[in-house]
């Protein structure tokens, strides 16, 4: 069948069977269809929607377009957490490490930053010397020793969701939920999981900044997980300000070392709390732990205890990253950056962040990227200072941001100053956890 013909049924409502969709994610993968013919076909699915079964199938293509890992010889169960993204989101590094020690095997594969929200390999790559591109040869060694491995997408791993996330991309077809969990399943279910946590992000920080919509997306994922014989649970966490206290790349895996060592400051308490929140979800769901409060008790005995670190400090050494930030995170800190603070220009108090701002703001001066191939500035970023509901003067300081020049300074200071809504009104306190899918 031609691409012409299966553009035209889509674009007339007609519904693709699953020999169709696997023709077209093969046409996508050995470049058979052009770039205009994808295109042509995802806006028609985008306009006119794609049923449960077409999203299945979808996936399903996708899914088969690469290799599906299989780590059947590791004896532990195989459990990961995916994050639909935000500012500050640095929990997968608190995770990773945390999760091995409590006894579950972690093959993470994740993502760069892109727009507004930051990306895990990236913040990997502010570590001195740490590969994210392994081989999954070597990314089942790494995990045999230390119980995870985090690594980038490789070509072998659902392969069509790259070039079609691209297109998706510059065609502005991105926000459609069918879509969105193809693209995120697809590279899930090819690490051969038995266990799979979402945290799927709303508020002004998310992608998807409607509660309702955001339990959809979940209900979707949730829902497509366990199709495929995966355990799966969604968790809707709030990203109505950032998460934490730092954004920027080697800043937040600074604020997860401190979290690791023992050490955090109380602005870095919700990181750890949402971190304990989503492991104790995959220790649960693999069976390890019968209760959600024994699992929490668990990942506490871990992080007290040293040994998640001890795991971060193998994995790091084994992915070629200096081992040495464990003991002394400021290690990681770039000397000489201009630290300028963000000053608060009436009293009241804070009753609105407008999260995606700030994401926007440190990816503007180099912290993020706009088109994927932009390179980025690992040593840039933001402090939150106050947060949701703090009372604050004339004067205060709102946060600190990191910047190379007083000429970044001047670019971003008054949007950062401008994301902070000062009133007389005290917002209702938000719970981190939304809700539970």
């Amino acid at each position: 069948m031609r691409p012409q013909e299966l553009i035209a049924k889509k674009r007339d409502g007609g519904k693709l069977s699953d020999a169709e969709m696997r023709l077209f994610i093969q046409g996508v993968t050995d470049g058979s269809w052009a770039d205009y013919q994808i295109t042509a076909l995802v806006m028609a699915m985008f306009i006119n929607g794609l049923d449960p079964g077409e999203q299945r199938s979808i996936t399903d293509a996708m899914l088969h377009s690469g290799t599906i890992m299989d780590f059947s010889d590791i004896d532990a169960p195989k459990a990961d957490k995916h994050s639909t993204g935000g500012v500050g989101d640095k929990t997968s590094l608190i995770i990773a490490p945390v999760a091995a020690a409590c006894g579950l095997a972690v093959p993470m594969v994740s993502g760069r930053g892109l727009g507004h929200t930051g990306g895990t390999l990236d913040k990997l790559e502010s570590i001195p010397g740490y590969k994210v591109n392994l081989p999954l040869s070597r990314l089942k060694a790494v995990m045999r020793s230390c119980g995870f491995g985090l690594i980038g997408q490789t070509k072998q791993v659902a392969p069509a969701d790259k070039k079609l996330y691209a297109l998706r991309d510059a065609t502005a077809t991105v926000p459609y939920i069918p879509l969105i969990v193809a693209s995120i399943m697809s590279k899930k279910l090819a690490e051969g999981l038995d266990v799979l946590t979402l945290d799927v992000k709303t508020g002004s920080g998310a992608f998807i900044q409607d509660l309702k919509k955001s339990k959809e997306l979940a209900g979707a994922l949730c829902q497509a997980g366990r199709s495929f014989g995966v355990k799966t649970e969604a968790l809707i966490t709030d990203m109505s300000q950032p998460l934490g206290k730092f954004v920027g790349n080697a800043l937040e895996v600074y604020e997860c070392l401190k979290i690791l060592r023992g050490e955090p400051e109380n602005s870095m308490l919700p990181s750890r709390e949402l971190s304990v929140e989503l492991t104790a979800s995959m220790l649960v769901q693999s069976g390890l732990e019968k209760t959600h409060s024994r699992a929490r008790a668990v990942i506490d005995r871990v992080l007290n205890g040293g040994s998640a670190l001890d795991r971060f400090r193998q994995n790091i050494e084994l992915q070629g990253g200096d081992p040495r930030i464990c003991d002394r995170p400021d290690r990681l800190l770039a000397k000489g950056l201009k630290e300028i603070p963000i000053i608060v220009e009436k009293t009241g108090s804070i009753s609105k962040i407008d999260t995606f701002a700030v994401g926007r703001a440190v990816s503007d001066i180099g912290g993020g990227r706009i088109k994927a191939e932009d390179g980025i500035d690992h040593a840039v970023g933001y402090a939150c200072i106050k947060k949701l509901g703090d009372k604050v003067r004339k004067g205060d300081e709102l946060g600190v941001l990191y910047c190379r020049n007083r000429k970044q300074a001047e670019l971003v200071s008054a949007n950062l100053r401008d994301a902070y809504t000062i009133s007389d009104e005290v917002p209702k306190q938000r719970k981190l956890i939304q809700a539970v899918i």
